[in-house]
């Protein structure tokens, strides 16, 4: 009889091992979105991006920061953003959605940046897209290749970028 009493508690069982799943998803998503939240919040307060008045130096001292945060930490906190993100590709998920919106809001500061320096909203909206991405990614290839010169370099050839809008910021 041990059988019988084993095989009628199984879909008790499975039924209790989805509740933990689905519970642990939860705070997974929960987890992740504060991360991600709080990444864009570091960004926002006291960084590189605030502390230069030129666009292109911000950019340049933004890859700097980035670079040295990465190699203090032995190579292991890259962006929560980014990470998360990519756990989430082709999903709708709470997590996904925290992603975006963080993504968008360094866009946003990014080009805020560049519309006080007197860029035409058109061109800052891209330049910043292109800031954003370009330092994602470059930290990604900065944390595999456990080197700060994917940083670096996206840094210098963001800010000749952007450097080469000075003048002529509405072209």
């Amino acid at each position: 009889m041990p059988g019988h009493a084993r095989a009628r508690r199984a879909p008790e069982r499975a039924a209790l091992l989805r509740r933990v799943a689905d519970r642990l998803e939860h705070e997974r998503e929960r987890i992740g979105a504060l991360e991600s939240r709080d990444a864009g919040k570091t960004l926002e307060e006291g960084t590189a991006l605030a502390a230069e008045d030129a666009p292109a130096e911000a950019v340049l001292a933004c890859s700097r920061q980035l670079a040295s945060a990465l190699r203090e930490s032995g190579w292991v906190d890259g962006c929560p953003v980014t990470a998360a993100a990519l756990e989430t590709l082709g999903t709708d998920s709470g997590i996904q959605r925290t992603c975006a919106a963080a993504l968008h809001d360094w866009t946003r500061l990014v080009g805020e940046k560049l519309l006080g320096a007197g860029f035409d909203p058109v061109t800052a909206g891209e330049l910043a897209t292109t800031v954003i991405s370009t330092l994602e990614g470059a930290e990604v290839t900065a944390q595999v290749n456990r080197s700060e010169e994917p940083l670096l370099a996206a840094g210098r050839q963001l800010a000749r970028l952007v450097r080469s809008y000075e003048g002529h910021p509405g072209s």
